[in-house]
């Protein structure tokens, strides 16, 4: 995506400003702070990872809701319907999308290319809910896969990408419905099964991270979809007449982020998962009072760059940044801040056996003291 080259070119061209570079503002989510939900049931049968997804669990697991504009509702629908499903079992985390598209088209094959100067379909997984250390897979319509570990957001800091990361095990279906690069016809779409093995995230966690039932998980889905056009049998992206470098991509997705930027993992969705198979016994969506918790940690997050930005030093206690969050249930309020010039830590205390929360100049969000 767009965000993505140009935060790494802002990254470089900040690279040589010391330690204030990576302490500056970043913008501020334009949409109110209400991630969707997804209840992932167990699968029963491992699917075929074949694209069909009319057939054994995936014909009873739930669509997700229709996939809206990366900004919101403020943006107009996309032009073309998105949804998807989830699964999961000891081994892997199963996710389907379902994408109508008229004009199959794909220009990729080798792995860890730049996938998304393609359309495609990207999965984003944070587990612990820190926004550091989350994982990327981006697959565009001949399968090929780009995966990703980030480190951080890159407003964030530097290097925080590999790239050279394998999300290794992970197992790709696909389904085309029409004709690939082939000009002149309508198609309907395509579809994707894909099957991530929890073992993957041992790289990033020292571990084999899965998750129990009841746990829960942020994660989010983009889809990436350019303008085209066809000339001399063959697609090309739509241009600005002004400058001639493509038009700027759509970015569609599951859970609204309110800025163009993926890479705000504190807006992805919540996938909660269940212990039943699916098809059987329905849980309800648990919301926990340290989601609701973390998000008022982050808006000092936000309003503490912004302090820095204008200052030059982050503010000592909550009142000098000015914010009218109310008191949040479950937690001792407000957070107690501690800073100095360059670093800071805002604290919330749990009440209830909810867990002690942190937030850090750099974004990190941890449990505990």
């Amino acid at each position: 995506m767009r965000i993505l080259q140009a935060a790494i070119t802002v990254l470089t061209a900040l690279a040589g400003a010391g330690a204030f570079a990576q302490l500056a503002a970043v913008p501020h989510p334009s949409i109110p702070f209400q991630p969707r939900y997804y209840v992932a049931y167990r699968s029963t049968t491992p699917p075929l990872l074949d694209g069909r997804l009319d057939e054994g669990d995936w014909a009873k697991a739930q669509w997700t809701e229709d996939f809206v504009d990366i900004e919101g509702s403020a943006r107009p629908t996309p032009r073309f319907r998105t949804r998807a499903k989830m699964l999961w079992d000891d081994d892997y985390l199963y996710f389907a999308v379902e994408m109508e598209e008229p004009d199959l088209w794909a220009t990729l094959t080798e792995r860890d290319s730049v996938i998304f100067q393609d359309n495609d379909i990207e999965l984003f997984i944070d587990p612990e809910g820190s926004t550091h250390r989350y994982m990327e897979l981006e697959i565009n319509q001949h399968g090929t896969a780009w995966d990703l570990l980030l480190t951080k957001p890159y407003r964030d800091g530097e290097r925080v990408a590999y790239t050279g990361w394998d999300m290794h095990g992970v197992k790709i279906g696909r389904q085309l419905h029409g004709t690939l690069n082939q000009p002149g016809d309508r198609d309907q779409g395509w579809t994707v099964e894909v099957a991530v093995p929890w073992r993957a995230l041992r790289e990033s966690y020292g571990e084999v991270l899965r998750p129990l039932a009841g746990d829960q998980w942020r994660l989010n889905f983009s889809r990436v979809e350019w303008q085209t056009t066809s000339r001399d049998g063959s697609y090309r992206k739509l241009t600005d007449a002004a400058t001639g470098k493509a038009l700027a991509e759509d970015n569609w997705v599951w859970s609204p982020q309110g800025v163009i930027n993926m890479h705000y993992p504190e807006m992805w969705g919540v996938v909660q998962f269940s212990a039943h198979p699916v098809g059987g016994p329905r849980d309800a969506v648990r919301v926990a009072p340290a989601l609701a918790a973390k998000w008022a940690l982050r808006e000092v997050y936000y309003a503490q760059r912004s302090y820095f930005t204008k200052h030059r030093r982050f503010a000592r206690n909550y009142q000098q940044l000015g914010l009218q969050q109310a008191a949040v249930a479950g937690y001792v309020w407000p957070p107690r801040i501690e800073a100095t010039t360059r670093q800071f830590t805002a604290r919330l205390a749990g009440r209830s056996g909810n867990p002690d929360l942190r937030i850090e100049q750099d974004g990190l969000l941890q449990s505990g003291e």
